[in-house]
């Protein structure tokens, strides 16, 4: 797991069937010192969070597949909001 902040959101026209009706984040991970630590990356938001929350991921498959379906192509799943 690792924390970021989300800094915008994505949308998809056509995507695979496992995302359909999941908002898309653009999460940035972060560093112990807030600090970005390398590039952006797409998650699944199961939360509701939105631009500018902190947010803590994943990149579990397991449970990934278990929301998503076995087939998914996500790799990365929001699980927490940082207050």
């Amino acid at each position: 797991m690792q924390i970021g902040a989300v800094v915008g959101s994505a949308f998809g026209t056509i995507k695979h069937p496992t995302l359909n009706g999941w908002k898309l984040l653009v999460v940035q991970f972060l560093t112990t010192d807030a600090k970005p630590d390398g590039e952006p990356v797409l998650a699944v938001d199961s939360l509701g969070a939105g631009v500018g929350d902190r947010v803590l991921v994943t990149s579990d498959g397991a449970t990934t597949q278990k929301m998503l379906g076995k087939n998914t192509p996500a790799r990365w799943l929001t699980v927490g909001i940082v207050d």
